[in-house]
């Protein structure tokens, strides 16, 4: 209970601090350097580096072990990548095998598998047993349990975070998980 409110008012904070910025164009949930290494989340050292061997070009990398996500966009000359974003995400009970996929489907709002509100499903993934992986957010700011008998692919975010995912990751974007 005290970990829903937590992350209810974390993403409350994010909202309100993305929506203060003015400009032109709207910064990403957890600002970016010029360099493009997003920081301001993991202190002075920033968040860790997009892991090596995953992939090139416009793509969403996923670490396993890290519980992360990095958005990487390329350069506005075109020579380049940058990280657009960087955030941490809460798996579930099962987790897809390391590989690269794509965006195969978006869900504005619905249901997550294990019953839960959620909007902003950007699914990249089903296995042969029929589990749907893919990156949501609940509407009431709940995180999927990985202890669960439940075998479901959620892979929560929160719902800032859920907004910036939704406009990078359309279809046909490559998501690379790692371990």
């Amino acid at each position: 209970m005290l970990t829903a409110a937590a992350l209810a008012v974390v993403a409350f904070f994010a909202y309100q601090a993305s929506a203060a910025v003015d400009g032109p164009s709207p910064a990403p949930s957890h600002s970016a350097s010029p360099s493009g290494d997003a920081g301001g989340e993991e202190g002075e050292e920033g968040p860790p580096p997009v892991p090596a061997e995953s992939g090139t070009g416009k793509r969403v990398v996923y670490s396993l072990e890290q519980r992360r996500v990095w958005l990487v966009d390329l350069s506005d000359d075109g020579t380049g990548e940058v990280v657009a974003d960087t955030f941490t995400v809460f798996p579930s009970s099962v987790s897809p095998p390391p590989g690269e996929y794509a965006v195969e489907w978006r869900t504005a709002q619905g249901n997550g598998s294990d019953g839960v509100p959620t909007e902003h499903t950007v699914g990249f993934h089903q296995d042969a047993e029929g589990v749907a992986f893919g990156f949501s957010a609940a509407l009431d700011g709940s995180t999927p349990d990985p202890e669960s008998d439940v075998r479901t692919g959620a892979i929560r975010q929160t719902r800032a975070d859920g907004d910036t995912m939704w406009l990078f990751a359309t279809a046909g974007i490559p998501v690379i998980v790692v371990p």
